[in-house]
C-alpha cells in the first residue's frame, strides 16, 4: 500500500511520521526531496535563478530561502510560478523514489501539498494529520516566531485543513498529547495488520 501521508504546517505531520520510522516503513520524504532538487548544481535552483534572478542566492551559491519565502509568501501570482517551475522536477524524484520501494508491504509518501499538487493518483490511500486552523496557527506563530499575519500568509497558501480532513481516507487527530497521536497510528497499523 502506498498512504499517502498530508497536513497542514504545523499540524504535527512530523510525529505521525515518525512513528512509521520507529516501525522500519519506508518514508518518502516530499520535503527532503523538494530541498534536494534547489541545492547548488540541481535542476530546481537553475529554474528558480533562471526565473527570480541571482538576488535569490547567498553568496555560497545556496537558495535564499528567507529571500524566496519573503517574494512568494506575499504574491500568489510569484508563488504559483515557482510551484510550476519546480513541479514536474519535484513530482519525478517523488514518484522515483516511491517506485524503489515496490517490494515493501506500505510506503508512507509524506507530501505536504499532495491535495494541492495532484498527488492522489499515485496513492492507495490518503491520511492526513489534523489540527483545527486555531490550533495550527497558534504553534505555527510559535514554532516558527512568526507574527500572526505572517503565520496567517502561511497557512492561506495551503488547501484548508478542514477540506483536507474532508477529503481523506484516514484522519490521524493530533489535538491530544503526542502519546496520544502515537497511539493513534501504531492502532491504525495493528488494525490494517501491518504489525
Amino acid at each position: 500500500m502506498i498512504l499517502g501521508l498530508t497536513g497542514g504546517i504545523a499540524t504535527g505531520k512530523s510525529t505521525v511520521v515518525s512513528v512509521f520510522r520507529a516501525y522500519g516503513f519506508p518514508i518518502v520524504d516530499g520535503d527532503v526531496i523538494a530541498r534536494k532538487i534547489v541545492e547548488p548544481n540541481q535542476a530546481g535552483l537553475q529554474a528558480i535563478v533562471a526565473h527570480f534572478g541571482e538576488g535569490i542566492l547567498l553568496p555560497n551559491g545556496h537558495l535564499d530561502r528567507k529571500q524566496l519565502g519573503s517574494i512568494i509568501f506575499a504574491d500568489e501570482q510569484k508563488r504559483q510560478q515557482l510551484d510550476a517551475l519546480l513541479d514536474p522536477i519535484l513530482r519525478q524524484s517523488i514518484t522515483a523514489q516511491i517506485h524503489q520501494y515496490h517490494d515493501a508491504p506500505l510506503v508512507i509518501a509524506d507530501v505536504p501539498l499532495l491535495f494541492e499538487a495532484n498527488y492522489e493518483q499515485f496513492m492507495d490511500k490518503i491520511a492526513v494529520v489534523y489540527v483545527p486552523e486555531t490550533v495550527q496557527l497558534e504553534r505555527l506563530m510559535n514554532r516558527d516566531t512568526l507574527t500572526k499575519e505572517q503565520a496567517q500568509q502561511r497557512i492561506a497558501s495551503q488547501l484548508p485543513i478542514e477540506e483536507k480532513k474532508q477529503r481523506a481516507d484516514i484522519v490521524f487527530d493530533n489535538q491530544g498529547s503526542i502519546a496520544q497521536t502515537k497511539e493513534n497510528v501504531k492502532s491504525w497499523l495493528e488494525a490494517q495488520k501491518f504489525i
